[in-house]
């Protein structure tokens, strides 16, 4: 059992909320730190969860507030533009994930980590969904031989429930950033215009009109799979779920085309979906990273380096904990 807490910084938000109740579901003895600017609330989320403290945390302060205080990893859930929290987690030599910073943000994040690399793990965790989409692709890629494509859609029903930060994230990510990376035929562009316009069918086959999106999952797909073409689409509208007359649901739509390892033309399409919506996935994918980072999962803890969170999570692992917390993944008729 862990000697010193996690702090989990914002951890009465959704997602903190979330990565809060898959930690005490599976670890019901492990010590959790509620950190929070408003410590009202924070208190008030760590009661609900149980074993959990609240403490207020000052990013002006490189104590972050804490004084001695120990703890034995950090997973923050807004973007922290001072970088208070990374290097705090660096100078006390403990694990590090953030979700939030874009592709265009991680420079602060990098840099950091490039002065003092032997410090403690950090984690670039802007990944959608937190792994709910990596892990998955990157299993479907192992039936290829070459890749060709990859596409990626992302709904999000507009009745999904997203708390301040989430809200900011997203419109900083959509709204701000007047390009969006992808990778064609085989070189590194930006989708500005109408070129960033999109469409992708849904898991029920529903055209969704979108807008380009790049999170880390571009970067780290493309360089795994070597995909000369990958490009990651948004749409915002009514899931296919809602539209079955069931409760809303998030969806991932993943196709892949290429060559089988006898090379025969290949493509698949493929569904992760989960009936509440995107934070619940988030939240796991966090409590998965903490659980990986700390030893908390019975395995060696990693050393010191730069990850996306693909890299430190198992796949089947990762696949039995989505389908315990609801979630599905579902093969799909390939276009």
């Amino acid at each position: 059992m862990l000697q010193d807490p996690i702090l989990l910084i914002g951890g009465s938000g959704i997602v903190g909320r979330w990565t809060a109740r898959f930690l005490r579901a599976t670890h019901p003895d492990a010590a959790l730190l509620i950190g929070g600017r408003d410590l009202a609330r924070a208190e008030e989320a760590a009661a609900e969860i149980g074993n959990a403290e609240a403490v207020k945390i000052d990013l002006a302060a490189a104590d972050l507030g804490l004084g001695e205080r120990r703890v034995s990893a950090i997973a923050i859930f807004f973007t922290d533009t001072t970088t208070a929290a990374l290097r705090f987690a660096q100078a006390r030599g403990v694990p590090y994930i953030s979700i939030s910073p874009a592709i265009h943000e991680t420079g602060p994040d990098v840099a950091a980590y490039m002065h003092t690399p032997d410090a403690a793990p950090v984690i670039l965790g802007t990944e959608w969904l937190v792994g709910a989409t990596t892990i998955p692709t990157l299993t479907f890629a192992k039936a290829f031989g070459r890749i060709d494509d990859i596409r990626l859609g992302a709904l999000l029903d507009e009745q999904d429930e997203g708390g301040p930060a989430a809200f900011a994230d997203l419109e900083r990510q959509t709204q701000a950033v007047p390009a969006v990376l992808a990778r064609r035929d085989g070189a590194w562009c930006w989708r500005t215009g109408d070129d960033a316009k999109a469409e992708f069918h849904a898991a029920d086959g529903t055209p969704m009109a979108a807008t380009a999106l790049s999170p880390h999952d571009i970067v780290g797909l493309a360089t795994v799979t070597g995909a000369p073409n990958v490009a990651f689409n948004l749409a915002i509208g009514e899931s296919s779920s809602r539209r079955r007359g069931e409760p809303m649901s998030t969806e991932i739509l993943i196709e892949l085309a290429g060559e089988d390892p006898a090379g025969q033309p290949l493509r698949t399409r493929h569904a992760v979906t989960h009936p509440e919506g995107q934070m619940p996935p988030t939240g796991l994918g966090v409590a998965l990273l903490l659980e990986r980072l700390t030893g908390l999962d019975g395995d060696p803890t990693p050393p010191a380096g730069l990850y996306f969170p693909y890299q430190l999570l198992d796949s089947q692992r990762y696949f039995e904990r989505f389908e315990q917390a609801g979630g599905e993944i579902s093969a799909l008729e390939a276009p």
